[in-house]
Parts: structure tokens; sequence; C-alpha cells
């Protein structure tokens, strides 16, 4: 028999064995891939709890605590009301324009106002002063040809002696994001508000913890029934998300963080504070470079308005801005903004949040916008830069643009109109060839306390690019002078000394010879000194300078507020000195004080975000020039003006005002100067071109023109200084330097610091010395 084959069975056993080391390896590889999907799904829960560590620290540093930068708002002087206050109808409408009151047909809710003929009805507001709180009042305001006449509140059944408006917001001071908003609490927020974004943004609000499945579903299914998108699926959580974490890119990657961090800010936050987040931080407008957010400051820069006195057409159409701000822009798309107010206004009718009756009746109204209100820019920029200028001394940047200070300043409407207006007129006057390179500054401020009432920066007020009353220095000529005249009387020097008046020169920087001559071109010999000043003569003032030290009289004008390093050449004595039009000013705000040093300054105080006062800027007196030697300086510049190169004042101003003031012209007419004050006021302008060429302007054919027409407008004040106890008058002969019994023909009458007044007296009664003196030689000088 032949051998039975056992191949076959090799072939079973080595199957098995490949299918017991098959089964094995697949064993193993299941193993494997369990180990690595629990490594994976370990390793991703750990990389998806870090990453939500990390969100969630993300939400609670950003979220908690300051939410916003605030920009700080700064604030025009507040109004004081009163019978006999000289202001006009028209002047007191101007204001109100300014502080954003709406005028209505009737005045009935605060910050409305209406006019008829002579009369003001007004609603002023509520606010907070530092001084304490001024409630609203409804009043009815009587005028007459000298001002208000009458003061009436409805509400108290009487006449008022006095009450505060609330002062107009002039500018504010932005963050580097321009962001700008008003910010509401829990308690501010309307109900109307509240039940209105709910309705149109997020139904669910209250029921969902963040991202809400059924919302989404429902608004597509709303959408596509409408054939548009009227309907977010996004939660307001989302959106607040997306706003205030997040960018506007849409990539699943946002969708992602967004759902992440939506999750956890309802885990962490209630949903009211949610709400109230969301309404003061969504975008609503553009106001130029500031971007308006929250409803709160949309409802101002729409409606003039407060939220809470929107009416619900209203608050519809802000809500419906949501959606697209530039899209529906009221402002520039009337129709498109009415056809989105009325679908809000549709969908709360559809969720039963407003009747139909109301429903008809809102779509049928108007929108109501109110005239364009920007503070992309300051109505005042000059101002402005100088009150910037002056908080840089006590708070940093981030305090400015961050923290929601209220700074009251000391801008006075009347008064910077006032400036703005004379500075154009006589710039127009000049004519079109000659006007349109001709540019000017001006700064006024208060006598007695040195507050900045209002800074020109240029002819086109409002623009803000180049302020000349801080940033321009310019030759001061002749406006030096009181200062060189002010030394002469310190060391000595009377009025009635006598000057020579003649030629002469001087070396001057390196070496060379300088030679300073007359605006006439004339010499006119022995002068006395305060004829010197009046009639503004350069080469006795000169030869006076040198005389007694130009260091003397740099010094001086350190003493008077100017931080100047000059050196002590011979030209700085004509005017060479360079000073800004607001260092004139505070030069002669000291001399108007009579040697008093009061700092410039245009804050009173400022407040936190809380309305609690974190400084005040009180008056800082100081004694720097004595003050009998400025009495008899101040009374020789009332001569400049009554009798001297300022004397064509009188066309603007009376001649009882007795204004102290002095002309000042450069080289080749580049430079047109006058300073002046009164009791109250001081003014300083200048005038000239940009690029240094002639601008064909003396001081009095043109600052000083500028300063008659501003003044005439404002109470600038009959000047009546106080005269000290050892100043004394007396009728003087200059040229035979003689103390007169009386008014002869040739006397002047003139302040002497007692003991300084010459020693020889003479009669009037002479026959002599009347023969010898029957004209009147003052009179012969001056004409």
């Amino acid at each position: 028999m032949p051998a039975k084959r056992k191949k076959p069975l090799k072939k079973r056993t080595s199957s098995k064995k490949s299918a017991a080391k098959k089964k094995s390896f697949m064993g193993r590889l299941g193993r494997f891939i369990k180990k690595i999907i629990m490594l994976s799904l370990i390793f991703g829960t750990i990389i998806f709890s870090l990453y939500t560590f990390y969100l969630n620290n993300i939400i609670k540093n950003q979220f908690e605590g300051r939410r916003w930068s605030i920009p700080a708002k700064v604030y025009a002087r507040s109004l004081e009301v009163y019978p006999g206050l000289k202001i006009t109808v028209n002047q007191f409408e101007k204001e109100l324009k300014l502080a954003a009151y709406r005028k209505d047909r009737q005045a009935s809710t605060e910050g409305s106002f209406s006019k008829n003929g002579q009369r003001i009805e007004l609603v002023t507001r509520h606010f907070n002063f530092p001084d304490g709180e001024e409630t609203s009042h409804k009043l009815r305001i009587q005028f007459n040809r000298s001002g208000i006449s009458s003061i009436y509140d409805h509400e108290q059944g009487r006449k008022l002696s006095l009450v505060r408006l609330d002062p107009a917001l002039i500018g504010s001071i932005h963050p580097k994001l321009h962001e700008d908003r008003l910010l509401l609490s829990e308690n501010d927020i309307p109900q109307k508000l509240k039940n209105t974004l709910l309705a149109v943004e997020d139904r669910n609000f209250y029921q969902h913890y963040g991202i809400d499945p059924k919302g989404i579903a429902r608004a597509m299914w709303t959408n596509i029934r409408a054939g548009s998108a009227i309907q977010g699926g996004s939660t307001l959580t989302q959106q607040l998300v997306k706003n205030y974490f997040l960018t506007q890119e849409r990539t699943l990657v946002r969708k992602f963080n967004e759902a992440i961090m939506s999750l956890l800010l309802e885990y962490h936050y209630s949903k009211d504070e949610i709400l109230t987040a969301y309404i003061n931080e969504v975008y609503l407008g553009q106001d130029g470079r500031r971007a308006i957010h929250g409803f709160a400051l949309a409802s101002e820069y729409y409606f003039k308005r407060p939220i809470s006195q929107l009416s619900q057409p209203q608050v519809a159409l802000l809500v419906g801005l949501v959606k697209g701000p530039s899209y529906y822009n009221p402002r520039n798309n009337t129709q498109r903004a009415i056809k989105r107010r009325n679908t809000v206004l549709k969908v709360m009718l559809d969720q039963g949040v407003v009747e139909q009756n109301q429903y008809q009746k809102a779509i049928k109204t108007n929108l109501g916008i109110s005239r364009r209100w920007s503070l992309n820019s300051s109505p005042f920029p000059a101002f402005l830069d100088s009150v910037k200028n002056q908080l840089q001394e006590n708070y940093n940047q981030d305090d400015l643009t961050d923290k929601g200070l209220k700074i009251f300043t000391t801008l006075n409407p009347q008064v910077q109109w006032a400036a703005e207006n004379a500075l154009a007129s006589q710039i127009k006057s000049v004519g079109t060839k000659r006007g349109q390179h001709l540019q000017g500054a001006v700064v006024v401020s208060h006598r007695d306390s040195a507050e900045i009432l209002a800074i020109v920066g240029g002819k086109n007020s409002q623009e803000g690019d180049f302020n000349r009353a801080i940033n321009a220095r310019r030759p001061i000529g002749s406006l030096i002078k009181p200062a060189i005249y002010l030394t002469a009387i310190e060391q000595g020097y009377t009025l009635s000394s006598l000057l020579n008046d003649k030629e002469f020169s001087a070396k001057s920087v390196k070496g060379k010879l300088w030679k300073p001559k007359n605006f006439d071109k004339k010499e006119h010999g022995l002068v006395p000194l305060h004829v010197s000043l009046a009639k503004s003569y350069n080469l006795s003032t000169a030869r006076l300078g040198m005389e007694i030290g130009v260091d003397k009289v740099l010094n001086t004008v350190r003493s008077l507020g100017v931080e100047t390093d000059a050196l002590p050449y011979p030209a700085v004595l004509l005017g060479s000195l360079t000073l800004s039009p607001i260092q004139v000013s505070q030069m002669y705000q000291t001399l108007a004080d009579q040697g008093f040093y009061s700092p410039l300054h245009t804050i009173l105080s400022v407040q936190d975000e809380n309305n609690e006062t974190l400084q005040q800027y009180p008056v800082r007196v100081e004694r720097r020039i004595n003050e009998s030697a400025a009495y008899v300086i101040n009374a020789n510049l009332q001569e400049v003006v009554s009798m001297g190169t300022g004397k064509g004042l009188s066309r603007y101003i009376p001649s009882h005002y007795n204004i102290a003031g002095k002309t000042g012209t450069t080289n080749e007419l580049r430079d047109s100067w006058f300073a002046g004050f009164g009791n109250n006021l001081i003014g300083v302008v200048w005038m000239g071109r940009d690029d240094n060429k002639p601008a064909g302007l003396t001081g009095s054919s043109g600052a000083l023109k500028v300063w008659g027409k501003m003044m005439k407008q404002l109470d600038v004040g009959i000047l009546d200084q106080n005269q000290p106890e050892n100043i004394k008058w007396f009728w003087i002969d200059s040229m035979n330097q003689l103390k007169l019994t009386g008014r002869c023909n040739n006397a002047e009458f003139l302040p002497f610091i007692k003991g300084s007044e010459p020693e020889k007296t003479q009669s009037c009664t002479s026959g002599e010395y009347f023969e010898k003196n029957k004209v009147n030689w003052l009179e012969r000088l001056f004409n």
C-alpha cells in the first residue's frame, strides 16, 4: 500500500497558526487603537480643559472691574442766569444749542426749550456740579433790551433770583480706539428698551445658557419665510462675546471660541449683568473718528435725548441699528432706516410686545432725528489744547482716556464767539488778496481770577491743525516796552523823567552794529518818559534799556510770568524776544493785577466718573512786582490808549472806560499786536502770516481793531486801579522838572511814588512863568 500523504495536514496546521497569529495581531492592534483613542481622548480633554481655562481667564481678567475705557469729558463754564444778566435772547438761545438743548414747539422734557419773541420756556437738566447737585427746573425766562428781566419757575410757582444751567460739553479726550459711550447701570435701563431688544435679538435670553440651538433654527425658518435676514441666530451673549472679546472675522475658530466663551460668561455672571453689558457695549454709529457705543450715547447722538425719554418708535430705530449702523444710518438713509424700524415694530407686534393700535401709530411717525451734533472734534480746539496742556501736569494719558473724568473749564462761549467773530471780521475787511494769507490768534482772560475765557488759534477757529495762540512764537515788538519802563520805575525813574530820543548805535550779536530807528524815522530830542511809552518811541526806549540793563529787563519779564532763556542782547529792547500770545497774556495779566502773579488756567475742577471731586484749581496769587510801580506803569498804559498809539480804540470803546493797552509792530510790518485790559477782561491779539512775510499791518491798524471789535461786544469794564497809599498825583512841568501848584497851560497830571516827584515847585500865577509857557505844551506834543 502506498504511504499516506501528510502535506494537507501541514497546511491545515499552518492555516491554524496563521489565523491564530492574525487574531493575535488584530487583538494587539485593537488594543493599540483603543490606547491611542484613549490617549487622544485624555490628551484632547487636557488640551480642551487647558484651552477652556485660558478662555475663562480672558473672561475673568477683562470682564471684571473696569470693563470700558471712558473718555474724559470737557465742559464749558456753567451759565448762571439771573435778572439783570446782560445777554440777548438770541445769545441765550445760542448757548442752549451749544449745550445740546432741543428746540421744540413746547418745552416739556429735560433738555428742551421753546422761544417766543423775547421769552424762552426752558426745562433744565439735572446735573452734578463739583459744589453740589442742581435739580431740573421748568422755567420761563423773559428778556428786554438790557438782558434778562425775570425768571419764573413753573413748578415752584415763584420768581427766582438765580439758576444755574448745566454746562455745554465742548470736547472729550479719547483713547486710541476712539470709542465713546455713556454707561447705564442696570436700574437705568428702560423696560421699553429691554423688551424691544430681546424681542428682536434674543427672545429666549432668560432661558438659554449662552447658545440657543432652537433660536438658530427659528431664525433660519423666519428668514426663509421672509425672504430676507430679519432675525439673527446668535444670542445676545454670543454677540457680546464677539464684540467685547473677539474680532469680527468669520472663521470656525472664532465661532468655536464664541460658543465656549458664551457658556463661560453665562456661568460666571447673571443674565442682568450680561444684558447691561451688551446695552453699553454694542456699536451703533460713527461720528467722524469717534465710534458711538451703547444705547445711552446713541440716544443723545441721534435724538439729543436721554434714553429714558425716547418713544417706542425711537427705541425701535436704535435696536434696528444693531443689525447695521452704517447701512441703516438714519441721517444718510432715511427710507432704509424707516423700513428697518418698522420691521422691528412688526416683530414686536407678532410677539405681543405692542398692541395693534400702538403699532399702527408708531409706523406712521417720522424718525425724529435731531440735527447733526458732533463731538468728533471740539468746536473750540485751541481752548481744548490748553486744557490738555494743563491736565498733563497732574494726570497721565490713561487717566484722561480711560477713567471717565469730568473736566470743568473756564471757557465762556460768549467771549469765545466774540473773539472768533472779531478776528474773522478784521481779516475779511483787509480784502481777499491780502487776507487770504493773513492769520491771527486771540487770548482773553479774567483780570481778577486769571481764568482763560477764550482762545482762538487761527482765522478758521474750528480747525485744530495749528494753534497759534499757544504754539506760534513771534517777535513781540513794542509789547515788551512796559517791562522796560517798569524796570526803570523800580530803579527810581518817574513818568516825568526826561529821556533822550536821538539816534545811536551799539554792538550786538557777533560784534555787529545795532542802530535802532523810530517808526516815523525821526528823532524827538528830550521827551518825558511817559510820552516815550505812550508814543512808543524806539530810540529813547532803547537808550533807557541800555542804561538800566537788558538783563534787568529780562528779569522783569520773568517776574511778570514769562519763562524765557533769551540772552540780554540790545535787540531784545525793541521786541526781538519771541513769545506766543498766551505767554504775552500771562505777562499782561500780572501787570493788570498790579503786580500780583496768578498763573493763567483753563480748568476749575476735575471729577471722577462717580461725581467725586478729584482736584480743584483755586487761584494762586504771588506778589511779583512792586504794587506802586505797577500802578504807575498801568496809568501810563492808559495814556497809550487815550493819547498815544492806541487812541484809535476810542472808535470801539468809550474813552471813559480808561482802557490800558499797548500796540506792537515788528520789522517790515510782519507782526501786529495789541494787548490791553479793562476792569474785567484782559485781551491779547496777534495778526500776521505763517510764512513770516510782511503782513502790512501795524499794531494799531490790525490787532487793535480786532481787540476793539471784540471788547465792544463784551463787558470789559471801566478800569479803576486800586491806588496804593504811597501814590500821589501832581501837576507837573516835565520839561522843566517842576511841580506846579495848579493846572497850568503846560501841566501834566501824573502819578508818583511818594518822594519821587520833582522837588522844585512853581506857581501858575507867576507872570513870567505864565508868559513863558502859555502854549499848551502837552497838546503840542500829542498833535
